[in-house]
């Protein structure tokens, strides 16, 4: 078996070691145990809900009706489901199968060599690469490694800790980095404009082009001896304005919508985009921030990568703009900053497990 310098072992290490069950910390509890079934079946289904496609080809089209038809659909699919596919989004297939390649590449390393890079969570250096921490009451652990650091605004990284191997990792993702932004500011422009609001707005009130942080964390989930007792990430929503997906096509997303667990298809050159927290509260609850979660399987490693574009966290009040509330809409939150929202969301985490 391979012995990682870590504290706590990597779930690759325990992957790779040939048990046939897994460490009890990482055994889900009962509740959750009934919805988790084989996530390849899952994908398969085609009856019931499916998570939406949107196209946004159009979503600057010089013809005002086919431009606003373009926001009609992102906006239904952003109240509806606060989750999509966005296909034609203007990064090329290239650069993402260049960014693919590259992550891929690092979570390929030995162990040994990833090691380098390990963060330190309990002294507050979370960049770097990683294992779940417990930090709820019951202990319980992820099925995932990962690699997490901030690749926006360029004068805010640290590059020091950004992979050397392969040569071409900062380059390749740091160019996807600057296309991101850019759609960003293309979502938040067509969901402020179908609020009613200024173009904009949101963009705004989330720290404008120098203060949002682009966060990446590239999941790498191992395969599992035990994959219907096991998630990869457990059911959350995203803190963020904004979450960009991109995966290795290997199924695993789970949204939560009406009351049923939906596995989200691989659907060939899209970016899945979640609605996030901070953007549900600015909306006053107009736009969800959907419950999902991830699963894992006993045939194939899955990876994704996902990127969190993040108000600064004290700098910026959030809660519902004075626009979207009226006496028979009261505000749905109360004023926080981005840093108490998410020691809240941690709290009632830890409160919750407390209780069972």
């Amino acid at each position: 078996m391979v012995t990682s310098v870590a504290p706590s072992p990597r779930v690759e290490s325990l992957s790779s070691s040939g048990i046939q069950s897994i460490p009890k910390e990482y055994i889900r509890p009962q509740e959750e145990l009934t919805s988790i079934g084989n996530v390849f079946e899952e994908e398969k289904k085609e009856e019931g809900p499916q998570v939406p496609t949107i196209d946004l080809k159009e979503i600057e089209s010089e013809d005002p009706e086919v431009r606003e038809k373009c926001r009609q659909e992102l906006k239904k699919a952003a109240m509806d489901w606060g989750v999509m596919h966005v296909v034609n989004h203007g990064i090329s297939d290239e650069l993402i199968q260049r960014v693919k390649k590259a992550g891929q590449k690092f979570c390929e390393l030995p162990i040994e060599e990833k090691e380098k890079y390990a963060n330190d969570q309990a002294s507050g250096k979370i960049q770097g690469y990683g294992s779940k921490l417990a930090n709820n009451a019951s202990g319980q652990l992820e099925w995932e490694d990962y690699f997490f650091h901030l690749i926006f605004p360029e004068d805010k990284r640290d590059l020091s800790i950004w992979p050397k191997i392969p040569r071409d990792y900062t380059e390749v993702t740091s160019e996807y980095a600057r296309e991101l932004r850019g759609l960003a500011s293309k979502i938040l422009s067509a969901l402020s404009i179908c609020l009613g609001l200024e173009e904009g707005r949101l963009e705004k009130e989330v720290g404008g082009m120098e203060e949002l942080l682009l966060q990446m964390k590239i999941n790498y989930y191992p395969k599992c001896p035990q994959p219907e007792l096991a998630l990869g990430v457990e059911a959350h929503t995203d803190v963020s304005a904004l979450t960009f997906i991109l995966h290795n096509m290997v199924p695993g997303l789970q949204l939560f919508y009406e009351g049923k667990w939906v596995t989200a298809k691989c659907v060939p050159n899209s970016i899945i985009m979640h609605i996030g927290d901070t953007i549900e509260i600015l909306s006053n609850g107009k736009y969800k921030s959907i419950l999902h979660r991830g699963l894992v399987n006993k045939e194939k490693v899955r990876i994704s990568w996902a990127v969190f574009c993040e108000p600064p966290k004290e700098k910026i009040i959030l809660k519902p703009l004075p626009e979207l509330v009226s006496e028979t809409e009261p505000p749905l939150f109360p004023p926080r900053t981005f840093d108490q929202h998410i020691q809240h969301k941690l709290f009632r985490k830890t409160q919750d497990g407390l209780s069972n």
